[in-house]
């Protein structure tokens, strides 16, 4: 992953995690649209036009120098359609990470299947040693993606949310990460 450009795109068994991009606003709008999908986060779903003024920022990058926002779309590639996100804000050694599938793509594990992607992405990639998400105590979905991601629950709070990391295994060579099975 080059640490001041655009995410490199990644692969599951079945996804495709392609970085973000302008253009995936108005498939991303659709996708997006079920108020479902703000229970425990809040806000609204957004039009294409307000997705597009966000991804514009989002690809633009953080105002930090020091914090780099990676963005990706994730593609189901048996039908070639987007079904989600999957997103880290890095900070150092540290990813903040988040992700959302669609209501219409809930239930097939792509939500597991992305998330656990991209952590393993990001400890394969080197400079991520700790991977961190916050979740909605009452969100037991999500906290089965972060399960399943290889994050643990520390019992830990902020701004409500339960804090789940994952560390790195001490000992792991850079780019050789094991396999343990929010921004605007």
């Amino acid at each position: 992953m080059q640490a001041d450009a655009a995410p490199e795109p990644f692969s599951t068994s079945r996804l495709d995690a392609l970085p973000l991009d302008v253009a995936h606003a108005e498939e991303m709008a659709a996708v997006l649209f079920d108020p479902a999908l703000h229970t425990y986060t809040g806000g609204a779903p957004e039009d294409a036009d307000t997705l597009r003024a966000r991804y514009e920022r989002q690809s633009a990058g953080s105002p930090d120098p020091a914090e780099r926002w990676w963005n990706w779309v994730l593609r189901v590639r048996a039908d070639g359609c987007l079904a989600g996100y999957v997103q880290a804000t890095v900070r150092g050694a540290r990813a903040e990470v988040a992700w959302v599938v669609g209501v219409r793509w809930q239930g097939r594990g792509y939500a597991k299947e992305g998330a656990a992607g991209l952590v393993r992405h990001l400890l394969d990639q080197g400079s991520v040693r700790t991977v961190v998400a916050h979740i909605h105590p009452d969100h037991a979905a999500s906290a089965a993606v972060a399960a399943a991601a290889g994050l643990l629950p520390t019992g830990e709070r902020e701004d409500g949310e339960v804090r789940w990391l994952r560390d790195a295994p001490r000992g792991a060579a850079p780019g050789r990460a094991a396999d343990s099975g929010h921004h605007p």
